[in-house]
């Protein structure tokens, strides 16, 4: 497991989500299983390398499976786990609250 355990299960829970990819990754991987390529170009402006650390993190953490197909080319699909599909409500929370504040007028009056 990447994830140190602390006494804080906030902190826990940062440590397994705390990287801007590896949210991004989930929201993708809600709506099902995703190729390597099509996790890539959805997410944006990330390296492979960056990308391929985040995704082994989090197989190794037990929020996703990785399946690779005997072809040539090689095919690799990944898929939340029931674990990792259990962080649902939480990027749920975070998308009602960032649209909130994206409606927020805070930003104009500075």
């Amino acid at each position: 497991m990447t994830c140190k355990m602390t006494p804080c299960p906030v902190e826990t829970t940062l440590q397994l989500i705390s990287s801007r990819w590896k949210v991004l990754i989930i929201r993708d991987l809600l709506e099902g299983t995703k190729r390597f390529g099509e996790l890539r170009k959805s997410i944006g402006p990330v390296t492979q390398k960056v990308l391929t650390a985040n995704l082994r993190a989090m197989e190794e953490d037990g929020l996703l499976t990785r399946k690779v197909y005997a072809e040539v080319p090689p095919r690799v699909e990944y898929t939340l786990t029931e674990l990792g599909y259990s962080l649902h409500p939480i990027l749920a929370s975070m998308s009602r609250w960032g649209k909130a504040y994206q409606q927020m007028d805070i930003h104009q009056a500075r």
